[in-house]
């Protein structure tokens, strides 16, 4: 089973609130999870989220891929690092019509 650590949104209409959880890929992203291991309050200034530091790691440790949003909490955190690495541009091809330059 293929699991990821995410967020879930269990907040009211304009009132934001998730929890970080770990969920199998599968799952919709309010459905079925396997473990809450933190909170996330977006309203909230200064330090608005919790970990359970310890469970993440486990999670990490048996494979768990991260979700972009939750990856940044975990760089706060030094639970994962590095930079954020930008993925290669694809080389720009040219149009099958262009007409190639010829030398004189």
């Amino acid at each position: 089973m293929a699991v990821k650590i995410r967020m879930r949104r269990i907040g009211r209409t304009n009132r934001p609130y998730f929890r970080i959880v770990a969920t199998d890929i599968r799952s919709p992203r309010d459905g079925r999870f396997l473990e809450i291991l933190g909170q996330y309050d977006p309203l909230k200034q200064g330090v608005n989220y919790t970990l359970k530091t310890e469970r993440v790691k486990y999670w990490l440790g048996v494979g768990a891929q991260v979700s972009d949003a939750v990856a940044v909490f975990l760089k706060k955190e030094g639970l994962i690092g590095g930079k954020r690495v930008k993925k290669a541009a694809a080389p720009k091809k040219k149009p099958e019509g262009a007409k190639k330059k010829k030398k004189a």
